[in-house]
């Protein structure tokens, strides 16, 4: 399966996002991507006042991407924020294309390097999983990816691959950190990560998570295939979803779990 992440750095406004993602997903599908993956928050950057952006499922922005995912043929993964309780917001992965539709809601908040997400966003509570051309794919978002148990039930679930968008916080360290975890959660559970992060803005202003680049894709061995710079970039990558098939026959470090013993 051929997919494209697209590394880009999005604004405070949905309009032009939208432009970006149209723009985006065509240079993808013109280079015979199945599944465009855009970054968290492709909707509006972090940094910006989400409640009055958000947008239902059935919205404008939502239904936007849906054009341009019909209009080209793929399947377009991209994060937006939709209406939740309280006037919090979803931190959602909305999954659209021919033959596909699912939406995914952030887990597990980032309340953490002096961030609260979960002071303007309402935790998601289901894993999701997506069928395109019969493979199974999965959806993650940021900081999800510093918890191994989420990848796991995701191979639990019959997915060969998992689709990780981020907008990753800047600060030292913090490169390291993508690098080794999107790497080990790809061992933890012997399966593709597809992880495409925000790129690193030109002017950084304030503390909000708003992209380093480094976008990868790791093989379920836990080595890079594909990687990006901190630009703007569209990296295309082949997934050879047989490969899952035979790292888990050498490595079996999902046949060979004890789950007795952490329930």
């Amino acid at each position: 399966m051929r997919i494209a992440l697209s590394q880009l750095t999005t604004g405070p406004e949905p309009e032009k996002n939208l432009g970006l993602i149209e723009e985006w997903t065509r240079r993808a599908a013109d280079a015979g991507a199945r599944v465009v993956v855009f970054p968290e928050a492709s909707m509006a950057c972090f940094g910006t006042p989400l409640a009055p952006l958000a947008e239902p499922l059935d919205g404008h922005w939502a239904d936007g991407v849906r054009e341009i995912a019909a209009a080209t043929g793929t399947v377009v993964v991209a994060g937006m924020f939709t209406p939740a309780p309280e006037g919090r917001v979803a931190n959602t992965l909305l999954a659209t294309g021919p033959g596909v539709e699912a939406s995914y809601d952030k887990i597990h908040l980032y309340d953490a390097f002096g961030f609260r997400e979960s002071a303007t966003v309402e935790p998601g509570s289901r894993i999701v999983t997506l069928d395109v051309d019969g493979v199974r794919l999965a959806l993650a978002t940021c900081y999800d990816v510093r918890f191994p148990e989420l990848f796991r039930a995701h191979a639990d679930a019959g997915a060969l691959a998992t689709l990780l968008a981020a907008s990753w916080g800047a600060g030292p360290g913090k490169l390291d950190q993508w690098d080794l975890l999107v790497r080990a959660r790809a061992l933890d559970a012997t399966l593709w990560v597809a992880a495409v992060d925000q790129a690193e803005p030109e002017h950084p202003k304030g503390t909000a998570p708003t992209g380093i680049g480094h976008s990868r894709v790791v093989g379920p061995d836990g080595t890079v295939r594909e990687r990006a710079g901190a630009r703007p970039e569209l990296l295309i990558a082949e997934l050879d979803t047989d490969e899952v098939a035979s790292v888990r026959e050498r490595t079996s470090v999902l046949a060979n779990r004890r789950q007795e013993l952490w329930r």
